[in-house]
This record gives structure tokens, sequence and C-alpha cells, in this order.
């Protein structure tokens, strides 16, 4: 609809025009016939309600918007490179903290180096009631902030953004990835996922969890490339592989992902080895499906090759074939019956580097072999699976951070770290020369 000023305008060129003496009169042949003058008061009343109606209805649609209650507050494109670590420090100490809630564990963005290409920590992404914010490692300071009137289910980092899954109602369905390094917004999707997931990146997908369905989103545009369990709408009846199963843990790798189902008719747990199926996300490519033998089993690991599972009942660490289900070994786990729980968010508490799997068991760590997933060696009495830092692991105990070396298990030092009474499990993680602590709803920076 044209402006009223316009209107306004068309009118009285069309009264400079000559009027015929009678409007039934069609004039000479070719020549238009005269516009009816609109210029009442009427005319005018109606031109100025309709405008009225028009603005209040914008103002309306604005004031219930998603993007009335989202605030973005955007950061420089680039920052400095943090510095290289090459040795162990001799102490930590506390440099920040920022309550992070919405975190699992402490969440760094790696964006590739300018130099060389390779991935670099650049910032630290925090999450808590509704609002993410992209930190300096160093300094903690805020570069960026993104915040909705929704709270958070969970936040997490994959491919050098900042992931951020919100809650509308019961299920955890706004998506939303941001630019780690500037904070601007990026590809947004909505989805299903169950309350208590988590956001695992397996290098391409983002996956969901969950104890009775869970999504796969793809890593350029969020696009939904898998749905798995109890769909919300069923479209192709008969696609999924089992039916009435539930969910317990998850572990990833590139290009696929391995999740325990327990169902109605099998007589044990099994562990499934699955990939996204793009073509058709609610028909899911299966590579392996095997019972394990045993009940409440977590899946441990799982690589391109091989997957693994804690089984309580014999207390084994048992390894199939990734691919054809084919048990290859099946070992003795030191490991307290009372650890064989489902872990928190369905996720299994490893930390993976080129020759290690470092997986945390609720009370102990536990060093695997990355080329065949069976036990190197254990450290007792610690809270969490740790991280590298200067080519050695370093693994959260009460008293601090004990240093290891990976191959052996050797312990090399022990760094103190205050904790102030945390006694709870503590991941970690680094981003340069800053270990970072997720002690519960709490990040803390140490250097």
């Amino acid at each position: 609809m044209s402006s009223p000023g316009s209107d306004v305008t068309e009118v009285e060129d069309v009264l400079d025009e000559p009027a015929h003496e009678s409007a039934s009169d069609p004039g000479p042949v070719g020549e238009r016939p005269p516009a009816r003058s609109w210029r009442t008061r009427a005319d005018f009343l109606a031109v100025a309600v309709i405008a009225v109606v028009s603005l209040v209805a914008s103002v309306l649609t604005w004031a219930f918007s998603d993007a009335r209650a989202t605030t973005s507050v955007t950061g420089p494109s680039s920052w400095e490179p943090l510095p290289e670590v090459t040795a162990l420090p001799p102490s930590l100490a506390e440099v920040w903290r920022a309550p992070s809630g919405a975190t699992q564990s402490p969440a760094v963005v790696l964006t590739p180096s300018a130099q060389t290409g390779e991935e670099k920590p650049s910032a630290v992404v925090t999450g808590d009631g509704g609002a993410v914010h992209g930190r300096d490692p160093l300094t903690g300071d805020v570069r960026w902030t993104y915040e909705r009137d929704l709270p958070l289910c969970v936040v997490s980092t994959g491919w050098g953004r900042a992931m951020a899954l919100y809650s509308k109602g019961t299920n955890c369905s706004e998506l939303t990835s941001l630019d780690g390094v500037s904070g601007e917004r990026r590809a947004q999707r909505n989805g299903d996922a169950e309350p208590g997931t988590a956001l695992l990146n397996e290098g391409s997908h983002l996956i969901t969890t969950g104890s009775k369905y869970t999504e796969v989103y793809r890593r350029d545009d969020l696009v939904k490339s898998l749905e798995y369990g109890a769909l919300r709408a069923i479209v192709n009846p008969g696609k999924q592989p089992r039916a009435g199963c539930a969910y317990g843990s998850v572990a990833v790798t590139s290009g696929r992902f391995a999740m325990i189902e327990r169902c109605p008719d099998d007589s044990s747990d099994r562990v499934s080895v699955l990939k996204p199926n793009p073509d058709k996300s609610d028909e899911p490519k299966v590579f392996a499906s095997v019972l394990t033998g045993g009940r409440n089993v977590q899946v441990v690991a799982v690589t391109d090759k091989l997957v693994a599972v804690a089984v309580p009942d014999s207390g084994r660490l048992v390894v199939f074939d990734a691919e054809s289900g084919t048990q290859i070994s099946d070992v003795p786990l030191d490991v307290p019956a009372d650890d064989f729980t489902d872990p928190p968010n369905h996720v299994a508490r490893t930390f993976s580097t080129k020759t290690n799997v470092f997986w945390f068991s609720g009370s102990r760590t536990i060093a695997l072999s990355h080329d065949t997933l069976t036990p190197l060696w254990t450290a007792d009495g610690t809270l969490g699976a740790g991280t590298t830092l200067a080519g050695r692991a370093v693994i959260p105990v009460k008293e601090g951070l004990r240093v290891y070396e990976q191959a052996t298990g050797a312990v090399v030092g022990t760094i103190k770290v205050n904790r102030e009474g945390h006694t709870g499990p503590v991941q970690l993680a680094t981003a340069g020369p800053v270990v970072l602590e997720q002690r519960g709803g709490t990040l803390v920076a140490l250097r």
C-alpha cells in the first residue's frame, strides 16, 4: 500500500486534468476518463486509520517477538593469539571465575591459526540463566554477549562457534550458534531435545542426548540429519530399527557415535554405533548393534574401528568391532560397583589425546590405549577425566592437580589448588597457559 503522502501527490496530479461535463460521457476515443476526486475528509480519515492500524500491528508484533527478548552485543572480529605453553608451571592460582551453570565442562572455542591453520584456543564461553558470554581466557573480561529471556539448557562449542540451546516450554528447542570470537549470530534451528541433554560435537555434526530421543544437526547450517528414538511426529513408520527403547550413555568420534540401548525384547543392554543420514533423517545408518551381556552398561569410548563398554555385572571392559559388532577383547576392571551408573547428561566423562583416552569412572581415572581401548594405567582418588598441559596428563584430585606421564602413568608431581571446599567432580580444559576448572555451576580459571 502506498503511504498517505504519496497518495495525496497522485490525487493532486489528477485534479489538474480537465474534467468532463458528465461522468458517464466516455469522451473522445482514446482519451482516459477523468479520475474521481476523493479529497474529502472521509478519504483522508480512512488513510489515517489504515496507517495507525499498520503502525500498531508492527509495534505489537515487535513487542511479543523473540527479537525484543534478545540482546546481542558483539565484539571484535579477531583476538590476539594466546601464548604457547612449553613447560609445566610451578604453581597455579585463581585469576578469574564466572557463574556458568549451563556448561557441563569448560567450553573453549578453537579457531584456525592464520599462520599454520592449526586450531588454537581463542575464547572461553560461559552460560548462566539466559546469558551467554565470550570471555578473554587470560582475564575473564567479557568480549561479547548473547542473551534471551529463556532459560539455557546447555552451552557447548564446535567449529569455532558457541552453541546455545534454550528451553521454550518443556523441552530444549531453541538452538543458536554464535561466532566464538565476535559473538555474531549464525545458524539457528528449532529442535526437540530432552531436558538434561548434552551437546556433543563429533567433528561434522552436533548430537543431543536423552533417555528416549536424540537428534543430530549438520555442521554448516544446523539442518537436522538424524532423529532417533521416540519421534514426536512419525512421518514414515517403521524407519527406526527398534521401538520402545531407553537410552543410556553416549560417546562420539568423527563421523559416528555410540549409545547404550535398553530395549524391552533384549536379554541385556546393547551398544549401537550409528551415523547420521542427511537424506533420510528418520532412517539412521547403523554400523553395528550388539548385545553386551550385561545391565547398567556404560559406553566408555568409540573410535573409527572400536567401541568399548564397561559391564558392571562382571566388572569388565568389553571391546567390540565398531562395524561388525564382533567382540575383540574382554579385560577386568578395577572399578567399584557404585561407579556403574549412567553418567550425568548421558555422556561418558572422557578426554582424548592422540595416544590415550582418559575415562573418569566416578572414583578414578583410567587411561586407555587409543589403538585398542584397553586399560594402560589407573589413577585412583581422582575428581575428573583431566586434560593435558605441556604434553603431560593433568588430572584433578582432592589436593589439586596431579601430573602424570601419559604413556606410563608415572606421577610427575602435584600442583596444589585451593578449591575452597568444593569436593565434587571437576572437569578440566586448557586455553593457552590457563587451566579451566568446571566446579558445579562455576567456571574457575587458574594460571
